[in-house]
């Protein structure tokens, strides 16, 4: 089973700048998107052979996710039941038979971290929301985490200590959220690998540069690793800020 996730930085405009050929070409069994940002009757994207799930933010032009799948959900969630967190279209869960498929776009800090509190409650929500599902089936969830983990995982770390995205209580976030059953495929996978970034500014070149974060993950239930059969970053693919990335996982 192959997963693919792109947080697209607006769908409109990637759809011009290549989205509908590399979805073509990917042929993933499930395609998540983050940041869409639109709402669903300003744009229409139904891909033949999918079932399509849109989660948009109140907020027009902000936030948002998708997801398309080839084989239909036994059921769909928005949010995760939590008033205060489900306004801005964050999260979809798909449940399958043996897993649930989570798509998430997580708060960025912001500008002088003046969101990191509510980042911060976000992150126990989340991981609360998440673990609760864990207990159910198996759990794959796949977006943009808005945090590079480790020093390896951005190109500057000492510069960005205290950057949003890479501030010492985003990163213990994201430890919990490990801590408490979950893997980072990609650095099970490639626990050493360098220079390897789904992130780039668009200021100073930084893309060119391979200046970039590795910000967005597919994190998969403990239980699941011996299903992991491959992880990649997609970053000769153009169209965003981020580039896709694919997991791919051995279905039972």
């Amino acid at each position: 089973m192959k997963i693919v996730s792109w947080n697209v930085n607006g769908l409109r405009a990637c759809f011009g700048k290549g989205f509908a050929g590399f979805f073509e070409s990917a042929d993933a069994d499930i395609f998540c998107v983050q940041e869409t940002k639109l709402q669903r009757g300003d744009f229409d994207f139904e891909p033949l052979g999918y079932f399509a799930f849109w989660n948009d933010a109140e907020k027009k032009g902000y936030a948002g996710t998708a997801v398309f799948s080839k084989k239909e959900p036994i059921a769909s969630a928005y949010g995760i039941g939590l008033h205060a967190h489900d306004h801005e279209g964050r999260v979809i869960t798909l449940e399958f038979e043996s897993f649930y498929l989570v798509n998430v776009y997580v708060p960025n800090a912001g500008e002088e971290l003046k969101r990191l509190s509510y980042r911060m409650e976000w992150d126990k929500a989340f991981r609360g929301y998440l673990t609760t599902l864990d207990e159910k089936k198996s759990v794959i969830v796949c977006g943009d985490f808005n945090v590079a983990h480790k020093e390896i995982d951005l190109k500057n770390p000492a510069a960005n200590r205290h950057t949003a995205g890479f501030t010492d209580e985003e990163r213990a976030g994201f430890t919990d959220l490990l801590d408490a059953g979950f893997t980072d495929s990609f650095r099970y996978l490639y626990p050493d690998r360098r220079d390897a970034y789904t992130y780039w500014s668009y200021r100073f070149g930084a893309r060119a540069r391979n200046a970039g974060w590795r910000i967005d993950y597919a994190c998969i239930s403990d239980r699941l690793k011996p299903q992991l059969r491959g992880f990649t970053i997609h970053s000769d693919i153009l169209g965003s800020d981020h580039c896709p990335v694919s997991i791919d996982i051995f279905e039972e």
